[in-house]
């Protein structure tokens, strides 16, 4: 999944410099890099779904297991971060007891125990009243969590699942100090405003809508990391201001990505001194009906909006001037639950008709009550590929009748205003961390299972299903589950209209090294392996 450009030779040269060799890390300065939103909704990674947290906090913050950050692309390999081994499964597979390392502190100086790790676990998958985990509905496995003595966590399973260890991965999970959740003056809540971790960096300044700064962690418990002495992370919703920052060096990399003709423009203006790499992106964009909101609870309304977009005819157009690129459903495209292109083209909004299509969608919203529906398609303030989207999908509603208009949002705002149904029909993205097809459908379940599912609906057949697939060890069962799920979300129901798969490209100043690009944005962005060739 992990690719390299291969366009001119100049380029070739270029992109050869993060697979060569590197010569020995180098400590000291400070990374400047760019993150594209205009501020995190909360500095609470188990609260929030948006990159714009993980970039900003993820630097602080340990967790239990990781993507390997010297091979990130491989979606089946797992480190350990804060346990000092993963352990074989007993219980027929439904028990794992890790151990937990003795030398971590937190930035406070008190020592990360296995009663941390759990409290932390058990606030992600077992919240209480009154407090958002934006990542339970990854954990339907999980029984219980404990920690019987200070160096131990167990995770007792309902049912055994090979989902579980890459679920365990998930860079959301930071580990919170149990002394503050306990706390009555500060609690859960106390981490959507302030930070306490184990990282490789420490905390050192916050400024809303402008900058986060860290400083290196003398005590972090990995020999020799981190190389930095601190970083910068610059808020830059707009893309021209990004690519100017990295032409002017004022910042060095933005690890989100870009789409193919800046990538081009960077390479042109700055030659050798830039490096790129590239990579499939388990992230995708869809659009969201509110089932609350009329007519969006009528499954013939939904289903319209699907029918009448283009996917097949408008990709390779997108692809080349935003950071998407493939038709796909549900499953990661590549992966072994993923539709074949012939089944996609089975399900609605697929067909290779668009004209079909399109007719079948006028002849839904008659039949709704709802020929040339008016309403507001609520947005996300970040370009890429957000408001590209909008453009294009209220063109193509156009072409039914519709009459849409667009309501942007910056990022804190857009994501209230998702999480309390507060808009009719919204865009929305399905952004995985690592690559995980029994879980990765999990977006597309109903609010009560899966909290950042925003379309306000249940469907015990849908989650019945889902939960099939789940426990079903044979792959041929599941591959057929995935299918029935695939078809009751994208077409039967239309809960969600999925859009395109993107495609990450991260071009950078060539003076950054140590870092891998992974399939997803998420992964591998503690900073704790970069360092500065200058």
């Amino acid at each position: 999944m992990h690719r390299s450009f291969t366009t001119g030779a100049a380029i070739l040269m270029l992109l050869s410099h993060p697979a060569l060799a590197e010569d020995t890390p180098k400590r000291g300065g400070t990374l400047t890099y760019l993150i594209p939103a205009d501020a995190p909704p909360s500095f609470d990674g188990h609260r929030e779904n948006t990159f714009a947290t993980i970039h900003a906090m993820a630097p602080f913050y340990s967790v239990l297991i990781r993507a390997n950050p010297d091979n990130p692309s491989d979606t089946t390999q797992f480190v350990c971060d804060v346990c000092s081994a993963i352990p074989a499964p007993t219980d027929d597979g439904r028990t794992y007891a890790f151990p937990i390392r003795t030398d971590v502190k937190f930035h406070d100086g008190s020592p990360l125990t296995a009663s941390d790790v759990a409290a932390s676990w058990n606030e992600i998958i077992f919240p209480p009243d009154g407090v958002i985990s934006a990542q339970r509905g990854y954990y339907s496995m999980v029984d219980t969590v404990e920690a019987p003595d200070a160096n131990t966590v167990v995770f007792h399973l309902k049912f055994a699942t090979a989902a579980f260890l890459p679920a365990l991965a998930n860079p959301y999970t930071f580990i919170y100090e149990k002394a503050i959740l306990d706390d009555p003056s500060r609690g859960p809540h106390w981490y959507e405003k302030n930070v306490m971790g184990s990282g490789p960096f420490r905390f050192k300044d916050y400024q809303a809508g402008q900058s986060v700064t860290g400083e290196r962690n003398p005590d972090y418990f990995r020999p020799g990391l981190p190389y930095l002495d601190g970083f910068i992370g610059i808020f830059a919703d707009k893309q021209a201001t990004r690519v100017a920052a990295i032409r002017g060096d004022r910042a060095a990399i933005e690890f989100r990505g870009f789409p193919p003709a800046t990538r081009d423009e960077l390479v042109a203006a700055l030659g050798d001194q830039l490096a790129v790499q590239e990579s499939d992106w388990n992230c995708g964009a869809l659009i969201t009906p509110n089932h609350q909101k009329k007519p969006f609870g009528d499954a013939r309304v939904r289903r319209a909006l699907t029918l009448a977009i283009d996917r097949w005819g408008t990709a390779a157009a997108l692809a080349k001037i935003t950071i998407e690129k493939t038709v796909g459903g549900v499953g990661f495209p590549g992966s072994p639950l993923a539709a074949t292109k012939d089944e996609l083209q089975q399900l609605a909004g697929y067909w290779p008709d668009i004209d079909k299509s399109r007719d079948e969608a006028k002849r839904l919203l008659k039949e709704a009550g709802a020929e040339g529906l008016s309403f507001e398609l609520v947005n996300r303030n970040v370009d890429q590929p957000y408001k590209f989207n909008a453009t294009w999908v209220i063109d193509e509603w156009s072409k039914i009748g519709l009459k849409v208009t667009q309501k942007v949002l910056a990022t804190g705002p857009y994501v209230e205003a998702m999480k309390h149904g507060d808009f009719a029909v919204a865009l929305d993205g399905d952004c995985q961390t690592v690559v995980n097809p029994l879980l990765d459908g999990t977006k597309y379940l109903p609010h009560s299972v899966s909290p950042f599912n925003f379309g306000n609906y249940e469907d015990p057949e849908e989650i019945a299903i889902y939960n099939r697939m789940l426990l079903e060890p044979d792959f041929a069962k599941q591959r057929d589950l995935m299918r029935q799920f695939e078809k009751r979300v994208l077409d039967t129901e239309a809960h969600e209209i999925f859009l395109l798969w993107r495609y990450r490209i991260v071009p950078y100043r060539s003076y950054v090294k140590g870092w891998k690009i992974s399939p997803s944005h998420y992964v591998n962005q503690d900073l704790a392996t970069i360092w500065l060739d200058k």
